[in-house]
Formats: structure tokens, C-alpha cells, sequence
């Protein structure tokens, strides 16, 4: 087993995790706004999307992707659609908050009330009413399209497997890089989740709420439009 390389991958995708981007956007958004467990399914879901990539890019699904003009086209046409869709529901949903402060402030109240774990049910109870609960499995699908669909993430692994996976690279080594960069998303995702999700700090950015979702709206947005931009320039 490579470990030199394995380090090497590790510090690398490291980088990339906390640099700003699409799932670093949407886990501040579910982490902060929805209950624990939905924050901790979006982590995950995010994670195994990575996995997909990284078995993708390993067994070289992804670069006949790459290579085929119309199969390239099309994950970047979809994955545009996608992360454009969430943008303008990140901001309807500020615009939303904004009209409907009567309603914000009895958020804030179930955020002040679920500073203990008694509060968790009262925390569910009013997001539901609100209309913007997300259950476990929708953080989940959240997160993990949110990752997949962006073409940005298959060119990223596409790029470093190219440039670090030789053929004379074991299978043992591969299937260690694809668990190490699992487990590192993880922790980091789910360390995000964790601490995000803390009543104290749900309840310190409640205020913030629509201004997070209009943030995040424009960066879903600007990624959209910078890939449909390549489209256009590169045809």
C-alpha cells in the first residue's frame, strides 16, 4: 500500500473540503436551520455522493464521461438545471422569511425553548407549520445531489485520479484512497452538522436566516450560470 500517496490525497481533498462551495453552502443551510439529524443525513449524503465520484473516476466511468462531448454535455447541462433550482429556492425561501416575520419570531422562540434536548419536538413541530421541515431522507437526497450533480466535483476527481492513480497503483491502494476520502468527508461534513446544529447556534443565526439563504441562493447560482458560461464559450 502506497502511503505517501494515500497522504498525498488526503491533503489534497482536505483542501477541497473546506474550501467554499456548493456542500459547504447547503450544510450551513440545513445545519442551521433543520433539526440534528437531517444535518447529519445531508453530511452523509454528500459523503457517498464523493464515494461515487471516487469509484467513478477509479474504474474510469468518468473520464468516457469526459471523453464523450454528448455525455459531458449532458451531466453539465443537468447538474446547471440542478444547482440553478436550488438557488432560486434558497431565495424564495428568503423572501419568504421576509414576508412572514410574524412567523420568524415564533421560530425563534422554538429555538430558544429547544436549548435543551426538550425542545426537539417543538423544533420539528414548528418547521413542519412553517412549512420548511426537511425529514432525514430529503437532507440525505439534499446533500448527496447536491455533490453528484455538480460537474465541477467529476472534473475535480477526474483531474486527481488522472494525475496521482497510475496503473501500477494497487487495487488495495485504491480501495484504502476511496475509504480515506470517505471517512475524511465525513468528519468533516459531520463535523459540520455537529456544531451547526447546536440550539445556541441555531438560535444565534436565526436572525441571519434569510440573509444565509440569500447568500447561499447567489453562490448555487453564480455556479450555475459559470457552467452554462463554459458551455457557451467552449462550443
Amino acid at each position: 500500500m502506497d502511503l505517501s500517496l494515500l497522504l498525498t490525497l488526503a491533503l489534497i481533498h482536505s483542501i477541497a473540503l473546506i474550501s467554499p462551495g456548493p456542500d459547504f453552502a447547503i450544510m450551513v443551510k440545513i445545519a442551521t436551520q433543520q433539526p440534528r439529524n437531517t444535518a447529519v443525513a445531508a453530511a452523509v449524503g454528500i459523503s457517498v455522493a464523493i464515494l461515487a465520484h471516487t469509484i467513478l473516476s477509479l474504474t474510469g466511468v468518468s473520464l468516457v464521461i469526459k471523453s464523450s462531448h454528448t455525455l459531458y454535455l449532458l451531466v453539465q447541462i443537468l447538474g446547471a438545471s440542478y444547482l440553478a433550482w436550488m438557488g432560486l429556492g434558497a431565495l424564495r425561501a428568503a423572501l419568504a422569511i421576509f414576508a412572514k416575520s410574524k412567523q420568524t419570531a415564533g421560530v425563534n422562540e422554538w429555538a430558544a425553548e429547544g436549548a435543551n434536548d426538550s425542545g426537539s419536538a417543538k423544533a420539528t413541530a414548528t418547521l413542519a407549520s412553517l412549512g420548511t421541515y426537511m425529514s432525514p431522507k430529503q437532507g440525505f437526497l439534499t446533500g448527496f445531489y447536491t455533490n453528484l450533480l455538480n460537474p465541477k466535483a467529476l472534473v475535480f476527481f477526474l483531474t486527481l485520479f488522472s494525475a496521482l492513480i497510475t496503473p501500477s497503483v494497487t487495487v488495495s491502494t485504491k480501495v484504502a484512497a476511496a475509504m480515506l476520502l470517505l471517512f475524511l468527508s465525513l468528519m468533516w461534513f459531520g463535523f459540520l452538522a455537529v456544531m451547526l446544529s447546536k440550539a445556541w447556534v441555531q438560535l444565534k443565526l436565526q436572525r441571519l436566516t434569510p440573509i444565509i439563504d440569500a447568500v447561499i441562493g447567489v453562490i448555487f447560482i453564480a455556479v450555475a450560470l459559470a457552467i452554462v458560461s463554459s458551455l457557451v464559450f467552449s462550443a
